[in-house]
């Protein structure tokens, strides 16, 4: 059986606290309030988590290759997928420059 944890409950402050709680914050010199444009330059952690977006998204495929293939990529090391990309990237960028050549 799964246990469940109660849900918190937030106490906010009165009237009376939160005046106190800024006069505070006010006077220590190390704990200065955000001013408006701090404020709104904010963004969610969310909005700025993981990796960046990419300019060109890359289309997940299954693809099977000669094992002497993948053996030579995997021995290169770390990022050895990105060096197989790279090196069909090229290939294709001659051939696509040869083809728009012969073109009438």
């Amino acid at each position: 059986m799964s246990k469940t944890t109660p849900k918190r409950t937030i106490l906010m402050p009165s009237v009376d606290e939160n005046a106190s709680i800024v006069a505070s914050a006010k006077a220590d010199p190390d704990a200065r309030p955000l001013t408006k444009k701090q404020l709104q330059a904010m963004v969610p952690l969310r909005a700025v988590r993981g990796r960046p977006p990419l300019e060109s998204k890359k289309t997940l495929v299954s693809v099977r290759y000669s094992p002497e293939v993948i053996e030579y990529f995997r021995s290169t090391g770390e990022g050895w997928q990105s060096r197989m990309d790279g090196v069909l990237r090229e290939y294709v960028s001659k051939h696509v420059t040869r083809r728009v050549r012969k073109a009438p």
